[in-house]
Protein backbone atom coordinates (compact mmCIF):
# COMPACT_ATOMS: atom_id res chain seq x y z
CA UNK A 1 0.00 0.00 0.00
CA UNK A 2 1.81 3.35 -1.06
CA UNK A 3 -0.16 6.96 -0.34
CA UNK A 4 2.45 9.07 -1.94
CA UNK A 5 3.86 9.08 -5.82
CA UNK A 6 5.17 5.90 -7.75
CA UNK A 7 8.12 7.22 -8.43
CA UNK A 8 9.88 8.42 -11.47
CA UNK A 9 10.59 4.83 -13.11
CA UNK A 10 6.68 4.64 -12.90
CA UNK A 11 5.92 7.72 -14.15
CA UNK A 12 7.68 7.08 -17.10
CA UNK A 13 6.51 3.92 -18.02
CA UNK A 14 2.87 5.73 -17.86
CA UNK A 15 3.63 7.94 -20.67
CA UNK A 16 2.44 5.49 -23.15
CA UNK A 17 -0.77 4.46 -21.01
CA UNK A 18 -3.13 6.34 -23.74
CA UNK A 19 -2.60 3.75 -26.56
CA UNK A 20 -2.24 0.94 -24.28
CA UNK A 21 -5.32 1.38 -22.68
CA UNK A 22 -7.35 1.48 -25.99
CA UNK A 23 -5.33 -2.00 -27.21
CA UNK A 24 -6.34 -3.44 -23.84
CA UNK A 25 -9.79 -2.65 -23.94
CA UNK A 26 -10.53 -3.79 -27.77
CA UNK A 27 -8.80 -7.79 -26.58
CA UNK A 28 -11.96 -8.85 -23.98
CA UNK A 29 -10.54 -11.62 -21.79
CA UNK A 30 -12.45 -13.86 -19.44
CA UNK A 31 -12.33 -14.09 -16.01
CA UNK A 32 -8.82 -14.75 -14.30
CA UNK A 33 -8.90 -18.51 -13.37
CA UNK A 34 -9.75 -19.50 -9.39
CA UNK A 35 -8.38 -16.26 -8.15
CA UNK A 36 -10.46 -12.74 -8.12
CA UNK A 37 -7.52 -10.55 -9.20
CA UNK A 38 -7.56 -6.93 -8.55
CA UNK A 39 -4.99 -4.23 -8.94
CA UNK A 40 -4.19 -1.31 -6.98
CA UNK A 41 -5.54 2.38 -8.33
CA UNK A 42 -2.41 4.36 -7.15
CA UNK A 43 0.56 3.10 -9.60
CA UNK A 44 -2.15 3.65 -12.41
CA UNK A 45 -3.12 7.07 -11.65
CA UNK A 46 -2.05 9.20 -14.63
CA UNK A 47 -4.32 7.17 -17.01
CA UNK A 48 -8.05 8.43 -16.34
CA UNK A 49 -10.19 6.09 -13.79
CA UNK A 50 -13.07 5.00 -16.29
CA UNK A 51 -10.38 4.80 -19.34
CA UNK A 52 -8.49 1.83 -16.69
CA UNK A 53 -11.35 0.67 -15.42
CA UNK A 54 -12.33 -0.45 -18.77
CA UNK A 55 -9.06 -1.94 -19.49
CA UNK A 56 -8.91 -4.31 -16.02
CA UNK A 57 -12.45 -5.40 -17.02
CA UNK A 58 -11.30 -6.21 -20.70
CA UNK A 59 -7.93 -8.14 -19.15
CA UNK A 60 -9.67 -9.99 -16.84
CA UNK A 61 -9.58 -8.29 -13.55
CA UNK A 62 -11.97 -8.26 -10.89
CA UNK A 63 -11.88 -5.14 -9.19
CA UNK A 64 -9.51 -2.10 -8.38
CA UNK A 65 -8.31 -1.47 -4.93
CA UNK A 66 -6.97 1.43 -2.77
CA UNK A 67 -9.87 3.93 -3.74
CA UNK A 68 -11.58 6.84 -2.34
CA UNK A 69 -15.04 6.73 -2.04
CA UNK A 70 -15.88 8.97 -4.61
CA UNK A 71 -14.15 7.12 -7.33
CA UNK A 72 -16.43 3.95 -6.12
CA UNK A 73 -19.27 4.25 -8.83
CA UNK A 74 -16.75 4.84 -11.62
CA UNK A 75 -15.44 1.21 -11.12
CA UNK A 76 -18.98 -0.08 -10.19
CA UNK A 77 -19.48 1.55 -13.99
CA UNK A 78 -17.47 -0.27 -15.40
CA UNK A 79 -18.51 -3.31 -14.19
CA UNK A 80 -15.89 -4.18 -11.41
CA UNK A 81 -15.97 -4.48 -7.72
CA UNK A 82 -14.30 -1.36 -5.56
CA UNK A 83 -12.25 -4.15 -3.70
CA UNK A 84 -10.68 -2.39 -1.78
CA UNK A 85 -11.29 1.48 0.07
CA UNK A 86 -9.73 3.74 2.13
CA UNK A 87 -11.56 5.45 5.21
CA UNK A 88 -9.16 8.69 5.03
CA UNK A 89 -6.64 10.48 2.94
CA UNK A 90 -4.14 11.58 5.96
CA UNK A 91 -0.75 12.61 5.17
CA UNK A 92 0.19 10.37 8.20
CA UNK A 93 -2.14 6.88 6.87
CA UNK A 94 0.47 4.46 7.38
CA UNK A 95 1.97 5.74 10.94
CA UNK A 96 -0.84 6.16 12.63
CA UNK A 97 -2.51 3.24 13.54
CA UNK A 98 -4.47 1.14 16.08
CA UNK A 99 -1.33 0.21 18.18
CA UNK A 100 -1.50 3.16 20.00
CA UNK A 101 -4.40 3.60 21.89
CA UNK A 102 -4.48 7.40 21.17
CA UNK A 103 -5.06 7.29 17.69
CA UNK A 104 -8.43 4.74 18.64
CA UNK A 105 -11.02 7.70 18.99
CA UNK A 106 -10.33 8.73 15.59
CA UNK A 107 -9.63 5.82 13.59
CA UNK A 108 -12.93 4.67 14.75
CA UNK A 109 -14.70 7.31 13.78
CA UNK A 110 -13.07 7.09 10.33
CA UNK A 111 -14.48 3.48 9.99
CA UNK A 112 -17.72 4.26 11.69
CA UNK A 113 -18.77 7.02 8.63
CA UNK A 114 -16.93 4.75 6.03
CA UNK A 115 -17.94 1.13 6.32
CA UNK A 116 -22.06 1.43 6.19
CA UNK A 117 -21.48 3.41 2.86
CA UNK A 118 -18.86 0.92 1.29
CA UNK A 119 -21.69 -1.53 2.42
CA UNK A 120 -24.19 0.13 0.38
CA UNK A 121 -22.00 0.85 -2.44
CA UNK A 122 -20.42 -3.09 -3.20
CA UNK A 123 -16.81 -2.13 -1.40
CA UNK A 124 -16.20 -5.24 0.31
CA UNK A 125 -13.15 -4.37 2.58
CA UNK A 126 -11.78 -0.87 3.71
CA UNK A 127 -7.84 -0.33 5.30
CA UNK A 128 -6.63 0.38 7.95
CA UNK A 129 -3.09 -0.15 9.58
CA UNK A 130 -1.09 -1.28 12.82
CA UNK A 131 1.05 2.07 12.83
CA UNK A 132 4.50 3.71 14.01
CA UNK A 133 5.78 1.11 16.90
CA UNK A 134 7.50 4.44 18.61
CA UNK A 135 8.85 2.27 21.24
CA UNK A 136 6.44 0.19 21.81
CA UNK A 137 6.62 -3.50 23.04
CA UNK A 138 5.09 -6.22 20.67
CA UNK A 139 3.03 -6.93 23.85
CA UNK A 140 1.61 -3.54 23.95
CA UNK A 141 1.13 -3.08 20.80
CA UNK A 142 -0.77 -5.95 20.25
CA UNK A 143 -3.05 -5.37 23.19
CA UNK A 144 -4.29 -2.03 21.65
CA UNK A 145 -4.33 -3.25 18.45
CA UNK A 146 -6.56 -5.99 19.58
CA UNK A 147 -8.71 -3.84 22.15
CA UNK A 148 -9.43 -1.09 19.03
CA UNK A 149 -9.92 -3.75 16.83
CA UNK A 150 -12.80 -5.21 18.59
CA UNK A 151 -14.70 -1.92 19.05
CA UNK A 152 -15.31 -1.71 15.23
CA UNK A 153 -15.95 -5.32 14.75
CA UNK A 154 -19.40 -5.30 15.57
CA UNK A 155 -19.85 -2.72 12.92
CA UNK A 156 -18.42 -4.32 10.19
CA UNK A 157 -19.97 -7.88 11.13
CA UNK A 158 -23.19 -6.37 10.91
CA UNK A 159 -22.43 -4.15 7.75
CA UNK A 160 -20.61 -7.60 6.03
CA UNK A 161 -18.01 -4.98 5.56
CA UNK A 162 -13.90 -6.83 6.17
CA UNK A 163 -11.62 -4.10 8.18
CA UNK A 164 -8.10 -5.34 6.62
CA UNK A 165 -4.85 -4.05 8.50
CA UNK A 166 -2.55 -3.82 6.74
CA UNK A 167 1.22 -5.98 7.02
CA UNK A 168 4.26 -3.54 5.86
CA UNK A 169 8.04 -4.15 5.99
CA UNK A 170 10.12 -1.87 8.34
CA UNK A 171 13.22 -2.59 6.27
CA UNK A 172 12.75 -0.82 3.56
CA UNK A 173 9.26 1.07 2.79
CA UNK A 174 8.14 1.97 6.33
CA UNK A 175 10.81 2.67 9.11
CA UNK A 176 9.19 1.63 12.40
CA UNK A 177 6.02 0.29 11.61
CA UNK A 178 5.24 -2.24 14.06
CA UNK A 179 2.85 -4.94 12.28
CA UNK A 180 5.76 -5.78 10.12
CA UNK A 181 5.88 -9.93 10.54
CA UNK A 182 2.89 -12.12 9.92
CA UNK A 183 3.01 -13.27 13.60
CA UNK A 184 2.41 -9.73 14.97
CA UNK A 185 -0.58 -9.15 12.81
CA UNK A 186 -1.83 -13.21 13.48
CA UNK A 187 -1.63 -12.28 16.88
CA UNK A 188 -4.20 -9.43 16.76
CA UNK A 189 -6.63 -10.79 14.30
CA UNK A 190 -6.59 -14.28 16.60
CA UNK A 191 -7.37 -11.55 19.85
CA UNK A 192 -10.09 -9.76 18.06
CA UNK A 193 -11.46 -13.09 16.84
CA UNK A 194 -13.78 -11.46 14.14
CA UNK A 195 -14.42 -12.97 10.63
CA UNK A 196 -14.67 -8.99 9.35
CA UNK A 197 -11.33 -7.90 10.86
CA UNK A 198 -8.52 -9.71 8.79
CA UNK A 199 -4.80 -9.35 7.36
CA UNK A 200 -4.13 -7.34 4.57
CA UNK A 201 -1.18 -9.76 3.56
CA UNK A 202 1.58 -7.83 1.19
CA UNK A 203 3.71 -10.19 -0.30
CA UNK A 204 6.58 -8.05 -1.60
CA UNK A 205 6.49 -6.42 2.29
CA UNK A 206 6.61 -10.08 3.92
CA UNK A 207 8.84 -11.48 1.49
CA UNK A 208 11.57 -8.15 2.52
CA UNK A 209 10.79 -9.38 6.39
CA UNK A 210 10.80 -13.24 6.64
CA UNK A 211 10.28 -14.88 3.05
CA UNK A 212 8.67 -17.81 3.80
CA UNK A 213 5.29 -16.93 1.96
CA UNK A 214 3.47 -20.37 0.60
CA UNK A 215 3.82 -22.19 4.14
CA UNK A 216 2.96 -18.61 5.82
CA UNK A 217 -0.02 -18.47 3.49
CA UNK A 218 -1.18 -22.15 3.97
CA UNK A 219 -0.79 -21.42 7.75
CA UNK A 220 -2.71 -18.56 8.45
CA UNK A 221 -4.65 -18.29 5.49
CA UNK A 222 -8.01 -17.95 8.24
CA UNK A 223 -6.78 -15.05 9.34
CA UNK A 224 -6.21 -13.20 6.32
CA UNK A 225 -8.81 -11.24 4.41
CA UNK A 226 -6.53 -9.87 1.31
CA UNK A 227 -3.52 -9.83 -0.91
CA UNK A 228 -1.20 -7.32 -2.42
CA UNK A 229 1.40 -8.41 -5.12
CA UNK A 230 4.86 -6.64 -5.89
CA UNK A 231 8.30 -7.81 -7.32
CA UNK A 232 11.37 -8.25 -4.97
CA UNK A 233 13.39 -6.51 -4.90
CA UNK A 234 12.28 -2.57 -5.88
CA UNK A 235 8.42 -3.29 -5.87
CA UNK A 236 7.82 -3.49 -9.88
CA UNK A 237 7.08 -6.60 -12.22
CA UNK A 238 6.08 -9.65 -10.83
CA UNK A 239 7.85 -11.63 -13.72
CA UNK A 240 11.43 -13.36 -14.20
CA UNK A 241 13.26 -10.21 -13.28
CA UNK A 242 12.62 -10.39 -9.26
CA UNK A 243 12.94 -12.94 -6.74
CA UNK A 244 9.37 -14.81 -6.11
CA UNK A 245 7.41 -17.50 -8.12
CA UNK A 246 4.56 -15.77 -8.36
CA UNK A 247 2.54 -18.44 -10.62
CA UNK A 248 3.32 -20.51 -7.38
CA UNK A 249 2.35 -18.33 -4.84
CA UNK A 250 -0.92 -18.34 -6.60
CA UNK A 251 -1.95 -21.37 -6.93
CA UNK A 252 -0.74 -22.39 -3.35
CA UNK A 253 -3.31 -19.62 -2.40
CA UNK A 254 -5.65 -20.73 -4.63
CA UNK A 255 -5.33 -24.31 -3.91
CA UNK A 256 -5.66 -22.99 0.34
CA UNK A 257 -9.31 -22.44 -0.87
CA UNK A 258 -8.81 -18.39 -0.59
CA UNK A 259 -12.21 -16.37 -1.61
CA UNK A 260 -11.10 -12.74 -1.64
CA UNK A 261 -8.76 -10.67 -3.66
CA UNK A 262 -5.46 -11.03 -4.89
CA UNK A 263 -4.62 -7.47 -5.85
CA UNK A 264 -1.57 -5.89 -8.16
CA UNK A 265 0.75 -3.00 -6.07
CA UNK A 266 3.33 -2.74 -8.49
CA UNK A 267 5.20 0.08 -10.33
CA UNK A 268 5.70 -1.18 -13.93
CA UNK A 269 8.53 0.41 -15.32
CA UNK A 270 7.59 -0.92 -18.87
CA UNK A 271 4.21 -0.51 -20.70
CA UNK A 272 2.07 -0.41 -17.55
CA UNK A 273 -0.86 -2.12 -18.73
CA UNK A 274 1.16 -4.75 -20.75
CA UNK A 275 3.28 -5.15 -17.63
CA UNK A 276 -0.08 -5.40 -16.07
CA UNK A 277 -1.96 -7.97 -18.74
CA UNK A 278 1.44 -10.10 -18.27
CA UNK A 279 0.67 -9.85 -14.09
CA UNK A 280 -2.89 -11.18 -14.28
CA UNK A 281 -1.78 -14.16 -16.84
CA UNK A 282 0.59 -15.11 -14.65
CA UNK A 283 -1.29 -15.27 -11.21
CA UNK A 284 -4.17 -17.03 -13.54
CA UNK A 285 -4.09 -20.24 -11.65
Amino acid sequence: MLLASAGTVGALALSTAGTACAAAISEERPAAGRLKQSVSRWPYGKIPLPEFARACKAMGLAGIDLLQPEEWAVVRDAGLVPSMGYPATRDDFIATGFNDRANHAMLLRELEATIPRAAKEGVPNVITMFGNRKGKSDEEGIANCVEGLKKIAPLAEEQKVTVCVELLNSKVDHKDYQGDHTAFGAAVMRGVGSPRVKLLYDIYHMQIMEGDVIRTVREHLAEIGHFHTGGVPGRHEIDDSQELNYRAVARAIADAGFTGFLAHEFVPTRDPLASLRAAVDLCTV
